[in-house]
């Protein structure tokens, strides 16, 4: 009996060192100007699009009225890694033709786990 308490301790003591952990979590409008790039090039992928907000945020200061501020995009390196991010995270097929073919509002969440960061990304009001 004395085994089995210790072994439930050993597990609720360690199990917040094994859940991934939210960095951050922002809301913003996929506007018509975040579908394009710098050069005018209609972007197709979700990825590319939301790279694009978050450079016309932080970078270009184009914002749409939705848009919340974020700090781990402010970092132009962690833009440019938001296709792996998200390629680690779980974020539903149907919500990424949504992004790209159309201008929804979008709940972006940041994760830090042992295997690295991932973005999960939502429709806001689905």
């Amino acid at each position: 009996m004395r085994k089995a308490n210790f072994l439930l301790l050993a597990l609720a003591v360690s199990a917040p060192a094994l859940a991934d952990e939210l960095l951050e979590s922002y809301v913003t409008r996929l506007g018509a100007n975040d579908h394009f790039n710098s050069s005018g090039q209609r972007l197709t992928s979700p990825a590319l699009i939301i790279r694009q907000d978050r450079a016309n945020f932080h970078k270009f200061g184009m914002r749409d009225p939705e848009d919340q501020s974020d700090v781990f995009f402010q970092d132009a390196n962690n833009r440019e890694l938001l296709q792996q991010f998200l390629s680690q995270g779980h974020t539903s097929s149907s919500a990424y033709r949504i992004i790209v073919n159309g201008q929804p509002l979008i709940r972006v969440n940041v994760y830090r786990s042992r295997q690295g960061d991932y973005v999960d990304v939502n429709i806001v009001g689905e």
